[in-house]
């Protein structure tokens, strides 16, 4: 009788050894962050009515990096204002093909000063600088780019019809992107023949600041973009506007609720950009090392701080236990820390109340039953930080399967049949984004297909470019930015 040969168990990766990175810091030193800043209205900084300010902070080692306006009714009233009157005597009466040129104007300088942005980015986001560096800024950069060649050609994205811009935009931007969201928002609104009133996450203003230094360097007529800071309030005041004509909102599902509602019964048109709960599925057939990548970057990108972000992870069970463990060996070498440091992996949660969020839903987690794993990294000791978190053993009624967690967590199940899950995939009140991760292109595009969300990557995840839409369907929002689609919500179509 032949006897089988037992199988091998697969090496053991040892990690505590005494090879260590040495520091790679990027140097702050040419950055100049004012200590106070105003509001952008009508092309200048201007001083808030009610002179209140407000501190943003480094989340790496909370201090103080400025003291930021904070916009009352009043401001947003004079900001609208300003937005109006260049709406209706400059922007909507400049050749087409001018307003491309600043649009491009901008895009120029934000490459010029790309790594002062990314520095800052890093600074008041908590973000690694290779994220901020190598993703952030070029990304922003290419959308200004790609919308200032669109600015004379609206007629051939409607052929046939006759295109006009809606007016004032009032625009809404969240704190995990905050110079890559103003430019898709801001990008297309001008290049439609609309202007700007802009605001961004109180958390983190000042590459938006920055950004409206920029705008006044290229020389932008007085008006066409306004940046005021402030918190809900002055996000609730900037909607309720009767000055503006379209409101483009990123963030939470429940302030996007609050904003259609308030939006109702009137002739405002809006998208909404809100959260996501995606499902990352790996079959048996998948380059499982590169897959592995994939998961990593879906989930730690931005230390979870995605939208997008592959949250839920899908593995066919004849591959479960290898994906497993090639998984925890991955995370055993991420680097949490200094964000301005070149080799972090990982850096700071943006706030203290986002950091208790993540803390209670991984706290309910254990509760519910879930089996956590997390790598043994060293964290700083100021700051806020979290470790790469794993969870096993889920219900699909888990909390953490079900509520947007916008952290570094990761919620694994099985499944063994297609049908299996494309069903729990979609079950879910989200529908934003999704990854799938086959050797057959068949499958790939019958998954895909049956997916309900609105962006579905192949073999790859988190992958952006200012040519593609963006968006979801059900609590993710409505409507798409990016691409040819994100001109749409800011035009007047006739026949």
């Amino acid at each position: 009788m032949k006897k089988t040969a037992p199988k091998k168990s697969a090496p053991t990766l040892k990690f505590d050894t005494n090879w260590k990175y040495d520091p790679a810091p990027e140097s702050a030193d040419h950055v100049v962050i004012d200590k106070q800043y105003g509001l952008f209205i009508n092309g200048k900084m201007q001083a808030p009515v009610k002179g209140k300010y407000f501190n943003t902070i480094n989340p790496a080692r909370e201090t103080v990096l400025a003291s930021v306006a904070d916009a009352t009714s009043e401001d947003v009233d004079k900001a609208v204002t300003a937005a109006r009157n260049a709406h209706s005597k400059v922007w909507s009466k400049m050749k087409p093909a001018e307003r491309g040129k600043y649009i491009y104007r901008i895009a120029r300088i934000m490459q010029e000063r790309a790594r002062e942005l990314a520095i800052i980015e890093s600074l008041d986001g908590g973000k690694p600088i290779r994220e901020s560096r190598d993703i952030d800024v070029p990304l922003a950069a290419a959308h200004f780019f790609y919308y200032a060649g669109w600015a004379d050609k609206l007629n051939y994205a409607l052929p046939g019809k006759q295109v006009t811009s809606l007016g004032v935009a009032g625009q809404i931007i969240p704190w995990n992107f905050p110079l890559l969201m103003a430019a898709w928002k801001i990008a297309p609104a001008l290049a439609a023949g609309n202007t700007v009133v802009l605001k961004p996450a109180e958390t983190t203003p000042l590459t938006a600041l920055k950004l409206a230094e920029i705008i006044r360097d290229a020389d932008l007529p007085p008006g066409v973009v306004n940046i005021i800071t402030g918190a809900g309030a002055t996000g609730s005041a900037l909607v309720n506007h009767p000055g503006i004509d379209k409101v483009a909102f990123t963030g939470s599902t429940d302030v996007g609720k609050i904003i259609q509602k308030a939006l109702a019964g009137t002739d405002k048109k809006y998208t909404l950009e809100l959260g996501g709960k995606a499902a990352n599925i790996i079959f048996e057939d998948a380059a499982i090392d590169q897959a592995v990548e994939g998961i990593i970057n879906g989930i730690f990108f931005n230390q979870g701080h995605v939208c997008c972000a592959g949250s839920r992870l899908f593995i066919q069970e004849s591959v479960a236990a290898t994906v497993i463990r090639k998984l925890k060996d991955r995370m055993e070498t991420l680097i949490v820390g200094d964000p301005l440091d070149k080799n972090t992996d990982i850096g700071a949660i943006n706030s203290k109340p986002q950091l208790d969020k993540i803390k209670a839903l991984v706290k309910a987690g254990v509760a519910q039953g879930g089996s956590m794993h997390q790598s043994s990294c060293a964290i700083p000791s100021k700051g806020f930080w979290f470790r790469p978190t794993i969870f096993t053993g889920v219900a699909q009624s888990s909390r953490i399967v079900q509520e947007e967690i916008f952290g570094p967590v990761l919620a694994i199940q099985t499944f063994r049949t297609v049908e299996e899950v494309i069903e729990k995939a979609n079950n879910t009140p989200f529908g934003l984004s999704g990854g799938v991760w086959s050797d057959k292109g068949s499958k790939v595009f019958k998954v895909s297909s049956k997916l309900r969300a609105g962006v579905v990557w192949a073999n790859t995840y988190n992958k952006f470019d200012p040519t593609s839409p963006f968006g979801g369907y059900k609590e993710s929002g409505m409507g798409r930015e990016g691409g040819m689609h994100g001109l749409y919500p800011y035009v007047q179509v006739k026949d």
